[in-house]
């Protein structure tokens, strides 16, 4: 990533796998993401997030549009449809702002 570190984090479990990539205080992953769950039961928490489907390395989480995104998300200008690569450095341009 241009400007900044993210993080990714592939788990691999018996017939599947999740992804992530973080940076600065959000993270986008892959469909195993709840983003509902994100923002009704844990909203306190106003949790950055976008999740995206159908992926199953890291490279396609960034190249993916999201599919869905938390409210804390959207308020930072992170919008479902946009990839996850544009939802990243959204967040290391917000981290370099401070």
């Amino acid at each position: 990533m241009a400007n900044g570190v993210a993080m990714a984090v592939e788990v691999h479990l018996p017939k599947t796998r999740l992804l992530v990539v973080t940076a600065g205080d959000g993270y986008i992953m892959c469909g195993a993401l709840d983003v509902r769950l994100l923002d009704e039961r844990l909203a306190s928490r106003q949790i950055v997030a976008g999740r995206a489907v159908g992926v199953r390395t890291i490279d396609e989480l960034l190249s993916a549009p999201l599919e869905s995104v938390t409210q804390a998300a959207a308020a930072r200008g992170i919008t479902a449809g946009m990839t996850g690569r544009e939802a990243i450095e959204r967040l290391l341009a917000a981290e370099r702002q401070g």
